[in-house]
């Protein structure tokens, strides 16, 4: 499968690509060339949370093109779509977030938030969470804590401590000697760990006391993912600095650090033009992510989680699945091997349905599905994991 890829002159570094000729995707719905359709339980890995193809996604996006595309570098011309995006993306924020620096991806927000917090602090190091996962660029890789991925490019970035997740005592590491904390608030990619409110207030306690930024990643979690527009909120607690993607841009590249404009001052001076970008704040992206941000008006929180918890309720009917994590449609089902996951999200693949893979937590799925699903789509996908679980059982059976 790789191959074909490397056949076509993409570079490819999975070796089991999906290999879906996609022609055309609508809703919740993928459409492949050969004229089938695979119903989208992960929603791009979690970039298409309004569905594919969005109406409302779709006109911005065509009145944008039709008014220009790139123009100026970032930062030195007004656009009316990041001047929307930037307001619409506060609206939703506590006050002392008040100004965002948009880039291309989570991963650069991430590097963007860890500049900020050393500017600000003029402190060097770091603490990273156990499990943690932020992206690939050298910085992120820096605070995401899986040796295996981390190894074959080290040395990374210096003076990165790494504590358990949820864990009180590892808290007083937190000693005034670092910039910022950097954390998933739900860690995504060790299975959609979720925190002890008790712990996170905590932690945020700490960072005010020693005068240590907190730094809040979200480009999972965030926009609507765990049944509000952002997870912090489940925890009564505000980070110094916040960083998005994904979802974000409805479905464009587009990423963004958010923190106060007293803080974002500083990136300006000593150097000029502490952080630049050419492509961040792209005019087409910011008008996508204003028309995905519109749609969490939309979006009925209590109707959400009622059927997030009945497709938890469901999922951990079956004698298959060992374990379920959930916070609104953020999902982990935890299964007996790698072998069993792996059975299943071939299964489901093969029979319409796109259910995915964590990197770090190999007993484990994700099921991540279109904020705007209905109760119909829901049912149809929760019949053919169904399927899939008692198919693994049957074969477990006959092949102990």
């Amino acid at each position: 499968m790789m191959e074909d890829f490397l056949r076509r002159g993409l570079a490819q570094t999975t070796l089991h690509p999906l290999n879906l000729k996609v022609s055309s995707a609508c809703g919740v719905y993928i459409h492949l060339e050969d004229g089938t359709k695979m119903l989208d339980f992960i929603s791009g890995i979690g970039v298409s949370s309004f569905g594919h193809s969005n109406p409302a996604i779709l006109e911005a996006l065509h009145q944008q093109v039709d008014r220009h595309l790139h123009v100026m570098v970032y930062g030195e011309v007004q656009q009316g779509s990041q001047d929307l995006a930037a307001s619409r993306l506060l609206g939703l924020l506590p006050s002392s977030l008040d100004s965002v620096y948009f880039v291309n991806s989570g991963a650069e927000a991430i590097d963007g938030a860890l500049k900020l917090a050393r500017k600000v602090t003029g402190r060097h190091t770091f603490i990273a969470m156990e499990g943690g996962y932020h992206g690939n660029t050298f910085g992120a890789l820096s605070v995401s804590s899986n040796q295996s991925r981390r190894a074959p490019f080290e040395p990374l970035l210096a003076g990165v401590e790494f504590i358990p997740f949820n864990h009180q005592d590892a808290l007083d590491s937190i000693d005034g000697t670092q910039a910022a904390v950097i954390a998933e608030t739900v860690q995504g990619d060790a299975g959609i760990r979720i925190p002890d409110i008790a712990w996170i207030k905590r932690r945020e306690k700490r960072c005010n006391e020693t005068g240590t930024l907190l730094i809040l990643d979200e480009i999972q979690c965030g926009i609507g993912r765990t049944g509000k527009p952002f997870a912090f909120e489940h925890f009564d607690v505000t980070p110094d600095i916040l960083c998005l993607g994904k979802a974000l841009g409805g479905g464009m590249p587009l990423g963004a650090f958010v923190s106060s404009t007293s803080r974002m001052r500083s990136l300006a001076h000593e150097p000029d033009l502490g952080h630049i970008t050419t492509f961040g704040g792209h005019p087409v992206a910011c008008a996508s992510s204003a028309a995905a941000l519109r749609l969490l008006d939309d979006i009925d929180w209590n109707e959400l989680e009622l059927r997030g918890a009945q497709l938890e309720n469901q999922l951990k009917k079956n004698s298959a699945v060992k374990a379920v994590r959930r916070l609104g449609y953020f999902i982990a089902v935890d299964m007996e091997s790698p072998e069993a996951v792996h059975f299943c999200v071939e299964y489901a693949r093969k029979n319409g349905l796109l259910i995915f893979y964590f990197l770090s937590t190999l007993d484990s799925f994700r099921i991540a599905p279109p904020l705007t699903i209905s109760d119909t789509e829901l049912a149809e996908g929760m019949a053919i994991l169904n399927r899939a679980f008692d198919a693994w059982s049957l074969q477990s059976a006959s092949h102990p």
